[in-house]
C-alpha cells in the first residue's frame, strides 16, 4: 500500500513539475535575439543569443505577408513561415506564423504534423475542408468545411491537412505553438526519404506491390514550404 501511494505521489508531483513540459521551455529573460555569429553570444533553444542590449526594432519585425504566393506547383499550395528564420527576436517565444496560399479547385497543403507545435488557423478566403487524424488505435478523421472566418485547431503532433474545395482561391493564416514548430509532410517523409527507405519495409507497411513502391519512390515529392 505504501509503495502504491508513493508511486501516485511521484506521478503527481512530476506532472505538476515545471520540468514537464508539453511545449517549448518558458524564456528565462525577456527575449532572446537568434544570432548567427557565436562571438559574445549564448547558445538557448538552439540558437545564439544576441546581446539584449544590441536588440533592435528590426530583430522582431517581418514584412510581406500580404503578398499572395505563387500556388503553381503539383500540390497547388505555397506555405509562408514566420519562424525564428524569419524574425530572430521569436527565438525562445515559443509562437510562429504562417500564410498558406492554395490554388482554386482542389489547391491542397498535404497531410502532415508539426512534432512541435499546435496549430490554431484562420481562413480568410475561399472555402477549405479541413481535418486531422487521432493517434493509435482509434486513427479517427475529425473534418469540418470552412469559411472566411471560420477557425479550426489542429494539436500538436496529429497528422492534418487543409484541401481547397472553392472555385477560387483560398488563404489562411495559422498561428502555431512553438518559435520552430517543425513539419514532416507524410508523403515526402515515406516515399522521398534520403536515402530511400528499404521498399520491402514500405511493401509490408502499406501492402501494397513492390512495383507500386518502386514508383512512388521514384517521384519527385514537392514540398510546399
Amino acid at each position: 500500500m505504501k509503495t502504491a501511494h508513493f508511486i501516485l505521489v511521484f506521478c503527481l508531483l512530476a506532472l505538476a513539475s515545471p520540468f514537464a513540459y508539453a511545449s517549448d521551455p518558458s524564456p528565462l529573460q525577456d527575449f532572446c535575439v537568434a544570432i548567427n555569429d557565436p562571438k559574445d553570444a549564448v547558445f538557448v533553444n538552439g540558437k545564439f543569443c544576441k546581446d539584449p542590449k544590441l536588440a533592435k526594432a528590426q530583430d522582431f519585425y517581418y514584412s510581406g505577408l500580404n503578398i499572395p504566393r505563387n500556388t503553381s506547383n503539383p500540390v497547388g499550395s505555397t506555405v509562408t513561415p514566420v519562424n525564428v528564420a524569419q524574425i530572430p527576436g521569436l527565438n525562445t517565444l515559443g509562437i510562429s506564423l504562417v500564410r498558406i496560399d492554395y490554388a482554386p479547385n482542389g489547391g491542397l497543403n498535404p497531410p502532415h504534423t508539426h512534432p512541435r507545435a499546435t496549430e490554431i488557423l484562420v481562413v480568410v478566403e475561399g472555402t477549405l475542408y479541413v481535418g486531422f487524424v487521432t493517434s493509435n488505435t482509434d486513427n479517427r478523421l475529425i473534418t469540418k468545411v470552412l469559411y472566411p472566418g471560420d477557425v479550426f485547431v489542429f494539436p500538436i503532433g496529429l497528422i492534418h491537412f487543409q484541401f481547397n474545395v472553392g472555385k477560387t482561391n483560398a488563404v489562411a493564416f495559422a498561428a502555431l505553438s512553438s518559435q520552430n514548430p517543425g513539419v514532416i509532410t507524410v508523403a515526402n517523409a515515406v516515399f522521398g526519404s534520403n536515402p530511400p527507405i528499404n521498399p520491402d519495409v514500405l511493401v509490408k507497411a502499406f501492402q501494397l506491390d513492390k512495383n507500386v513502391v518502386k514508383n512512388l519512390q521514384s517521384k519527385f515529392w514537392w514540398a510546399n514550404n
